[in-house]
């Protein structure tokens, strides 16, 4: 057993510990809980954000994707970041604006339809959940294998914690665990790609020479087709970046900042971080093929890699730094987790008290004791479920079930999302059925592509022969909600259309007076 490990993990938990117990101190009601009090800076939050989107698919899927499929994982690096430019020229701003606690609040804000905020909810959780099981997959793997102990018990740990810090330290713990492994993770992943660049004498091109005479597949890994075998399959995923302009526990985020320019300046420093951090994933994952090529340490009497395909940024770790550095980077990597899935729970937890409970069932006349006592029933029993749900799944790769839930979020959030701030024509009637129609295909094709239909059914060939299927789904959404909408021709339709023009917005100084948009 990894002593260093054990001392490391020891300080991570005991450092989140305390913020959460000090953020406890000053919570006293909701808008405390959900967004902070709404007086972070833009550095904060976007380090924040970065720690949010800087999860453990990331930092340990990725890298295996690149240690396997070279090139193909240089595709999904790039993917992870196609979203935030949009976020930070087109929507920000507005979604701090409109919004109050949540993605639902925004999509709601001119339709009056009760069925908008429960489809916003139901795919908001459904995003979520799949987002949440990668985290708690690769929480258990890493866990069960510095520690040796079993997968389950791993993930109740897991599990447990995340509950304690939103239960006890609401947005304000999550916030300041999120900025804490932020930094942390930049800083372990530039040693680590530090070190190897100065392995191969700061040559990029010797990178790669190295990389291809160690790995199995030679220069074919400087190629696309490892893992993605077709172009369609490639713009499936490029266009799955968007959906983290869906995704709720990133968009709460804007919710958190006094203003508008904090905003902008959120998603400015998130870009700079993550697009450095990505860049880090893909030397990393290159550098892991040949330092730990010949080294049966770190592989089965078989030849398979130790923890299986998530594991060589762990390894790489171990092979540079020893015991102390493995230890060191397992525990940012669990920190990694813990801060991710704390937004994950936080996001549904506000969900359910807030969206669903307090906006619909009491129609915005709800307890605040009440509210705030349901949202820490919520994280319970998220917890509960993502417990079971990352057993089931624990063989998954979590690149994929992070790449899944983007691509959902992608084809269901996004557009309704963008069409309810954009076009003045969408009515509740377009956005709950080609939100519907958009979240249904996107289930029903992943179900029936490869990853699910051959590799976990077990079936010779898949009917849907690609991997990710936003190529077909995003626009399948965007014209439903416009045929849908435009074809609408109630009282109530109309009523929304006019609502587009007087749109209230929270001044710049914040939670102040409102002005008109005409």
């Amino acid at each position: 057993m990894n002593i260093a490990a054990i001392f490391m993990f020891v300080v991570i938990i005991s450092i989140t510990l305390v913020i959460t117990y000090l953020a406890s101190k000053r919570i006293s009601n909701k808008n405390d809980f959900y967004t902070a009090g709404g007086k972070l800076t833009g550095l904060q939050n976007g380090l924040a954000i970065s720690g949010d989107y800087m999860s453990a698919g990331t930092f340990l899927g990725i890298t295996g994707l690149v240690y396997f499929a070279g090139y193909d994982g240089l595709i999904i690096c790039v993917s992870a970041v196609i979203g935030l430019p949009f976020i930070l020229f087109l929507i920000a701003e507005r979604l701090r604006n409109l919004g109050e606690y949540t993605f639902v609040d925004v999509v709601s804000y001119r339709l009056s339809s009760t069925s908008v905020r429960v489809f916003s909810a139901s795919s908001s959780l459904l995003v979520v959940l799949i987002y949440l099981i990668g985290q708690i997959v690769a929480a258990g793997t890493l866990i069960q294998v510095l520690f040796d102990v079993p997968y389950l018990l791993s993930i109740i740990l897991i599990g447990s914690l995340m509950s304690i810090y939103v239960i006890f330290g609401g947005m304000l713990a999550t916030t300041w665990v999120q900025i804490v492994k932020a930094t942390l993770l930049l800083a372990s992943g530039t040693f680590l790609a530090g070190a190897i660049l100065l392995e191969v004498g700061l040559n990029f091109e010797t990178l790669l020479q190295r990389a291809t005479e160690s790995h199995a597949k030679g220069r074919a890994i400087l190629a696309p087709g490892l893992f993605f075998k077709d172009p369609i399959s490639v713009l499936s995923l490029c266009l799955a970046g968007f959906g983290i302009a869906g995704l709720p526990h990133v968009l709460m985020r804007f919710f958190t900042v006094a203003n508008v320019r904090e905003a902008r300046k959120s998603i400015f420093y998130a870009t700079g971080f993550i697009g450095y951090f990505e860049i880090l994933v893909f030397i990393i994952g290159l550098g892991a093929i040949f330092i730990l090529a010949g080294q049966t340490d770190y592989f089965t009497a078989d030849g398979h890699l130790l923890g299986g395909a998530n594991m060589p940024a762990i390894h790489l770790s171990h092979a540079i730094g020893g015991d102390f550095f493995l230890g060191f980077i397992s525990a940012v990597a669990f920190a990694t987790i813990l801060a991710v899935v704390t937004g994950l729970t936080l996001s549904a937890a506000s969900t359910v008290s807030h969206d669903i409970y307090s906006q619909l069932i009491k129609k915005g006349e709800s307890n605040e004791k009440m509210e705030l006592l349901l949202s820490k029933i919520t994280v319970i029993s998220t917890g509960i479920i993502a417990i079971g749900l990352g057993y089931i799944f624990q063989h998954e790769n979590i690149a994929f079930l992070n790449a899944f839930a983007l691509s959902l979020a992608a084809a269901t959030n996004f557009p309704i999302l963008v069409m309810s701030i954009f076009w003045s024509g969408m009515t509740s009637r377009g956005a709950v059925i080609g939100g519907f129609i958009a979240l249904i295909l996107t289930m029903v094709l992943v179900l029936l592509s490869p990853t699910v239909w051959i590799n976990v059914f077990g079936y010779a060939e898949a009917p849907f022969p690609y991997t990710y299927p936003t190529l077909f789904t995003m626009p399948v959404a965007f014209l439903a909600i416009f045929w849908f909408s435009i074809t609408d021709k109630s009282e109530r339709a109309a009523s929304e259309r006019a609502a587009f023009t007087h749109q209230f917005v929270r001044s710049e100084t914040g939670f102040g007076a409102n002005t008109l948009i005409n």
